[in-house]
């Protein structure tokens, strides 16, 4: 898949205000600093299209992009430790939960994890109710150029194994891993047309 196009089209604070786009959408989800801006970045190729930031919990808002004219991703707000009140972040879970529940052109989530860390609690919390509530949804190992090239595989079998869902190795500078997320995108698409 080559990216001809990539557009910021909004941010939103609830599914309410997100507009029906008529195009399939994958729904990022991650930890707060997991990585969802840099991914969409280096996966579209356009440094800043997404605001990227070093403190968790910046993202407060769904925030939309069309790909091609052909899908969207949706960067959600991260789970996990961010500079925010508790009420805030039950408001944020709320939030993210009606949309990945009620947004119907949601094709596939997207679930990001930091490959330098093992598992965390709320990496499998969130795995757990991705399974309970039946969502499609295939796994992103980030910050692969951070750990041993030898530990990549081990350290994504791992995940699969544990999530019992597809892992995929991401890195923002090293390109040739983005082309198996393409195709996954891609066929998932097709699929949903």
């Amino acid at each position: 898949m080559k990216i001809t196009k990539a557009k910021f089209l909004i941010s939103a604070p609830t599914i309410k205000e997100c507009p029906d786009l008529k195009l399939p959408e994958f729904a990022l989800i991650g930890r707060s600093n997991v990585g969802k801006s840099s991914f969409i970045n280096a996966l579209v190729n356009i440094n800043g299209l997404a605001k990227t930031s070093n403190t968790p919990g910046k993202t407060k808002l769904i925030n939309l992009f069309n790909i091609n004219d052909a899908f969207v991703f949706a960067d959600l707000p991260g789970y996990g430790y961010a500079k925010v009140s508790g009420k805030v972040q039950n408001q944020w879970q709320k939030s993210l939960e009606q949309y990945l529940l009620k947004r119907e052109s949601i094709v596939s989530l997207i679930q990001l994890i930091d490959s330098r860390h093992p598992l965390q609690q709320n990496d499998l919390q969130m795995a757990e109710w991705i399974k309970y509530n039946n969502l499609p949804c295939f796994v992103v190992a980030t910050k692969v150029d951070q750990i041993s090239r030898s530990k990549i595989l081990n350290t994504c079998k791992g995940f699969e194994r544990e999530l019992g869902l597809p892992v995929f190795p991401f890195c923002k500078t090293e390109k040739y891993y983005n082309q198996k997320i393409f195709d996954k995108i891609e066929e998932l698409v097709k699929l949903s047309s």
